[in-house]
């Protein structure tokens, strides 16, 4: 059931952009133009929102780029939730983690002293940030508790004295899984308290143990969290949920099984807990679900089976009646209900892009939330939990709206050759009417990955250059279902490669794809299942695969590759190695015709960097057209701004080159006075 139909976001903002086009455009004198990759790279971004527990206003996180710095500056804002001139509110010393305390009257935050996270508190009606800890590792989360005098967080354990002799004097080999460490050096956590008044700090646990989620019980008695007694990285599954009773410091533990659990929430009465899991037995690939458990360990019941699609961030309703939370279904984002009557599912929102809750006032009446879409830049905005009285609070990204002509987005659907139904996004350049244009075929991560409606800066860069965009969510993404999710089980590359296939074809059919001039890119599973069509293909006439695995079995126990193992592939290299090799793109690379880019950030340890260079020099060892570029100290996910750039701009350099035959120009990056960029 949905309560509304219309979309405020949408009205509002449609509304502002036609006022805009009428007034702004003559003013200016000048014709919108296409985006380019620096307007990416300067655009704000927005997130964190949390909202007071009175709901009146809200405190969110402003990311601005430092060009000079070659980094991305973030800073902490306050608004009104009617709206207003939002300000900065937290000074340039400053901090992250933020907790209002649950009467709103002050803010809670970590902050770096001494190369330690410790606690800090800041009064809301004004004044002074106060550090409150000085513990001797440093703080990770933390909650308060609910009469608010106290703050529970989790802390490692410090060296020894021997032990920090011993690695000052060279003596710091890992032993790998053993005790705390997995591939890298660890230290096992625990969780302490410190009285909010006085900063006198007591430890609650004492236990070799690596704490994940933790929720204090409303009267403050226990404390729920889970651990793992072990940090192997392939492993992460091996937690189970613990009980401690605060007074006592008896620790019980109330799950058993090779499934993770997370996000422990204590209802309001206490009575009862929600927490997310796939299941309570193996460890399957499966969607999260909402369950809930009484705190003795029995009643354990799924109650947000209703729903397909991923669940984000969730609360209980103040009476425990309902869990209000944030859904993907599909490609859009909304606000679900779950009566725990009934187990019944209502939508609450259905807004066409991506409504994302991410904090609720005390009383659930007031959420704050960002919201995009193919073409909205993302902002902060509030509403009530009823789906009305959306308010849009920041519109940092005007000059994007504003100045630039972006691509037009739809959902489309199409059949795959096994008759599943496969749902993507294309994207067409602003002006697009008919005839065919050349397709960029992009590919998700995951491979649970998924394309969802919301806004990408890259994809107007390629939309202004004129292609055709497919996003397909392939059998194994998630955001549908658990059959979808789970298609390409034991089968990756087959499936998932024909809806690629099936969906090029249906838009060469439709007449808006240049069958000649097809390209692809992808990163992570993007990268990797990139990797394999092209060595399945010679349809495309460029490629750029990112962060990829070429070869299984050289990737098993370095990479993160628990997934391969379980789900994807199954087995290991030596009980299954046909299928470990068959699946692999290195076995088949003598087939690749198409001139493909490689590129792989050299701390990744996701899919490691040697996984790209065996492919590069597969390729060029046999004289294909190839090239590679390797990234220092960059991971999984980029960070640094200038490798995000040359990354971007070697990408279209390459695409524009072999799929259209053009010799692309870069822009030149803006002078730092620009208005846009920060220094």
């Amino acid at each position: 059931m949905m309560l509304f139909r219309f979309n405020p976001e949408k009205v509002m903002r449609n509304l502002t952009l036609l006022i805009v086009f009428v007034l702004a455009v003559p003013v200016a004198g000048q014709e919108r133009r296409a985006m380019t990759t620096d307007d990416g790279l300067d655009m704000v971004q927005v997130g964190g929102a949390m909202i007071s527990p009175d709901g009146s206003w809200v405190l969110f996180s402003k990311s601005e780029l430092n060009w000079e710095e070659n980094e991305r500056k973030t800073t902490w804002w306050r608004v009104s939730a009617e709206g207003g001139e939002p300000y900065r509110y937290i000074g340039d010393d400053g901090g992250g983690n933020f907790q209002f305390s649950p009467d709103g009257r002050r803010l809670a935050f970590t902050r770096s002293v001494d190369d330690e996270s410790q606690l800090f508190l800041l009064p809301t009606t004004g004044g002074e940030a106060v550090q409150l800890s000085e513990h001797e590792t440093s703080i990770g989360s933390y909650a308060w508790s609910e009469d608010g005098s106290k703050i529970i967080f989790v802390a490692t354990e410090p060296r020894t004295d021997e032990e920090e002799e011993a690695r000052e004097a060279g003596y710091d080999a890992i032993f790998v899984d053993e005790g705390p460490n997995g591939q890298q050096s660890g230290n096992w956590n625990n969780l302490w308290l410190i009285e909010v008044e006085s900063g006198a700090e007591r430890r609650l646990t004492d236990t070799d143990h690596r704490i994940g989620s933790f929720s204090v019980a409303p009267n403050g008695d226990r404390i729920l969290f889970t651990s793992r007694i072990e940090n192997r990285r392939n492993q992460q599954n091996l937690s189970e949920i613990q009980l401690l009773e605060v007074e006592t410091g008896t620790i019980r533990q109330l799950t058993d099984n090779s499934a993770p659990e997370g996000r422990l929430s204590w209802a309001p009465d206490g009575r009862s807990f929600a927490y997310t899991a796939r299941t309570d037995g193996e460890w399957e690939l499966l969607l999260d679900k909402i369950w809930v458990m009484d705190p003795d360990g029995g009643g354990r019941r799924i109650v947000s089976g209703a729903f397909d699609g991923n669940i984000g961030n969730f609360v209980w309703a103040p009476d425990a009646s309902e869990i209000l939370f944030s859904g993907l279904h599909g490609t859009n984002n909304n606000l679900y209900r779950i009566n725990l009557g009934s187990d019944s599912i209502e939508q609450i929102t259905s807004s066409v892009g991506s409504l994302a809750p991410s904090s609720f006032s005390r009383d659930r009446a007031k959420m704050a939330y960002v919201f995009q879409d193919f073409d909205t830049p993302a902002d902060i905005w509030v509403g009530l939990t009823d789906g009305t009285g959306a308010v849009q609070l920041t519109d940092v990204n005007s000059t994007i709206t504003d100045e630039l002509v972006l691509g037009q987005g739809e959902v489309i659907r199409w059949e795959s050759r096994d008759g599943t139904e496969i749902e993507g996004i294309l994207m067409l350049p602003a002006e697009y009417q008919s005839g065919v244009l050349p397709l960029l075929l992009h590919i998700h991560g995951g491979p649970a990955g998924v394309f969802r409606n919301s806004f990408s800066a890259s994809n107007h860069v390629w939309a202004g250059l004129g292609y055709a965009q497919l996003f397909p969510n392939v059998r194994g993404s998630s955001g549908y279902d658990d059959d979808l999710l789970r298609g390409n089980l034991r089968d990756i590359g087959s499936g998932d490669y024909e809806d690629l296939m099936t969906g090029v074809d249906e838009l060469i059919s439709r007449g808006i794809a240049d069958p000649d001039k097809l390209g692809l890119r992808g990163w992570s599973y993007g990268g990797i299942l990139g990797g394999w069509t092209i060595t399945q293909t010679d349809r495309f006439k460029g490629a750029s695969v990112g962060a990829m695995v070429s070869d299984w079995t050289s990737e098993y126990g370095p990479g993160f590759n628990h997934d391969v193992r379980l789900w994807y592939i199954g087995g290991t290299p030596w009980d299954n190695t046909d299928e470990w090799r068959e699946r692999s793109a290195l076995t088949h690379v003598a087939n690749v015709t198409t001139p493909t880019l490689v590129l792989h950030g050299i701390n990744d340890r996701t899919d490691t960097e040697p996984q790209s260079m065996m492919f590069f020099q597969a390729l060029k060892d046999q004289g294909k057209i190839t090239r590679y570029i390797r990234f220092p100290r960059e991971p999984h996910g980029f960070q640094e701004p200038r490798h995000q750039r040359t990354r971007d701009v070697e990408e279209i350099r390459w695409i524009q080159k072999y799929v259209r035959n053009i010799e692309w120009t870069p822009w030149e990056r803006p002078e730092k006075d620009d208005k846009k960029v920060v220094s």
